[in-house]
């Protein structure tokens, strides 16, 4: 079972390494980190992730899986790593994301007639590409399987592995990793948190979600005037 990691420069670290951490926990499982060189990337402010392999290199994925992160907006207008994906996502067993990276999916026209979940400050965008949105944690919808924001993909990638090496498996790579979260505030989601606080963060971010949708709405119009559909 071969997992293909799309792995850019200012993505959010916990996206990918949260998943990371539990495919490795199952033997079958080997793991490429894919980017257009295998120079050392900048995540976030400090930490760097070296790539294992080109996309020119890169072997046939079982499992496509792409994180999301402010890195994000740059290349759903790139054609190189949108027709990377695509190319993938041919003979993928399963085409994947966490967070927005669900934006990179739909706008490489992966994920068009979807159900689908994204970051909750931008679930919205996903209806730009004909995407169902869904405030859930994790969905799954046939062979795609999306998470909602960053400290999702722990769960989503529990959920998937449950889906390919069953329950019981799954539990103990969950207890080998001691996930049993209990967070000290409520409130890590929008329904779960006080309305002003959530507010206090809309506002904050509104700045650069403006910029965001922007980049959505262009990426949408592109797909849709090259006439793509989900896995052309």
């Amino acid at each position: 079972m071969h997992v293909v990691m799309l792995a850019y420069p200012e993505m959010t670290q916990l996206d990918l390494t949260g998943p990371l951490e539990v495919f490795t926990r199952f033997k079958e499982v080997t793991v490429d980190l894919a980017w257009k060189s295998t120079a050392p990337i900048r995540a976030g402010s400090v930490l760097e992730i070296v790539p294992t392999t080109s996309f020119a290199e890169c072997p046939q994925a079982d499992i496509l899986f792409v994180p999301g992160g402010p890195g994000q907006m740059s290349l759903m207008e790139d054609q190189e790593t949108l027709g990377f994906l695509r190319k993938q996502a041919e003979r993928s067993r399963y085409v994947t994301s966490v967070c927005t990276g669900s934006l990179i999916l739909a706008a490489a026209g992966l994920l068009t007639g979807y159900r689908a979940t994204c970051h909750w400050l931008s679930l919205n965008q996903l209806g730009y590409f004909d995407v169902e949105p869904v405030s859930e944690r994790v969905v799954i919808d046939r062979n795609r399987v999306t998470g909602a924001g960053v400290t999702s993909g722990i769960d989503f990638a529990l959920a998937l592995s449950a889906e390919i090496f069953g329950e019981a498996r799954t539990r103990r790579a969950q207890l080998s990793m001691e996930y049993d979260p209990k967070p000290p505030f409520v409130g890590g989601s929008v329904a779960s948190s006080d309305p002003a606080v959530v507010e206090d963060l809309s506002v904050l971010m509104a700045p650069f979600q403006r910029d965001r949708e922007a980049v959505s709405s262009r990426a949408a119009q592109a797909l849709f005037a090259e006439g793509r559909t989900a896995g052309s």
